[in-house]
């Protein structure tokens, strides 16, 4: 089975920001993933995570106002040197916390600009980070949002998600799949996954509707799982869902389904 991590943004909340890894690892999480660790110190980061014995396997580039409704900055193009100066921060923090994947969020669409120039500008940014990225070691992630839970996101959908990769034309830029923003948008998750595995380079799960924990919804995640075994997945799980009552109690699907943390 896929090695897991947790993702301490939705996991753990019960706990501040800097106790969730010590949580995490006494429930036998081996790495931790979450939105950025911006809100601290990379030293203070850095020593829980390092005190819990943890990977730190992914955060995000800066994605601006997150608390008065941002959803990243890629496609903005009145944001782009905001964009860029993030691209520094996050691999400031990426060498404090050995951390070597990094992922972008494209951004909510503002209102009148057209979608070509919205790409175009995803392209500029992301041609501008992958190199940067790739010197200092950490593969650069772009990621689909379903745009049920956030109305207006601009790259809600896989093949778009890959287009710009393609026009970007940098070996540095992977896709992070996350089966639950596809079952939204589009199913076919293991067929799709398949297809596009030499891009994908991390993936994240959550049961839909709800955004739970696997097993309280629709998506087979035995059958998930099983099938990124026989395809031959090495990369890590991100469990990037929504607990129903409390991180620890519902470990349980992780048991149920013969794996763990």
């Amino acid at each position: 089975m896929p090695k897991f991590c947790a993702n301490l943004s939705m996991l753990y909340t019960e706990y501040d920001f800097l106790d969730r890894f010590a949580a995490a690892a006494a429930d036998g999480f081996s790495g931790v993933e979450y939105l950025g660790p911006y809100d601290h110190s990379e030293t203070e980061v850095a020593a829980a995570l390092n005190g819990a014995g943890l990977t730190q396997v992914l955060f995000n580039v800066p994605s601006g106002d997150w608390a008065g409704g941002e959803r990243g900055l890629l496609c903005l193009p009145d944001r782009i040197e905001e964009f860029r100066a993030g691209v520094d921060t996050a691999l400031h923090y990426a060498a404090a916390l050995d951390c070597k994947q990094i992922n972008c969020l494209a951004g909510i669409a503002p209102e009148g600009v057209p979608t070509a120039e919205l790409d175009a500008t995803m392209i500029e940014n992301l041609a501008y980070a992958a190199p940067r990225m790739e010197a200092a070691g950490i593969r650069l992630l772009l990621e689909p949002v379903n745009n049920r839970d956030i109305p207006g996101f601009h790259l809600s959908r896989v093949d778009h998600a890959l287009r710009i990769i393609e026009q970007v034309e940098h070996a540095n830029l992977w896709l992070q799949y996350d089966f639950y923003h596809a079952q939204i948008m589009q199913g076919d998750l293991v067929p799709t996954f398949e297809r596009n595995q030499n891009r994908i380079a991390h993936i994240q799960i959550a049961d839909h509707p709800g955004r739970h924990e696997p097993g309280t919804g629709e998506i087979h995640h035995p059958y998930l799982m099983q099938s990124l075994d026989r395809l031959g997945y090495d990369g890590w799980v991100g469990c990037e869902y929504k607990p129903r009552a409390g991180t620890s109690e519902g470990l349980a699907w992780m048991k149920d389904m013969g794996v763990k943390a």
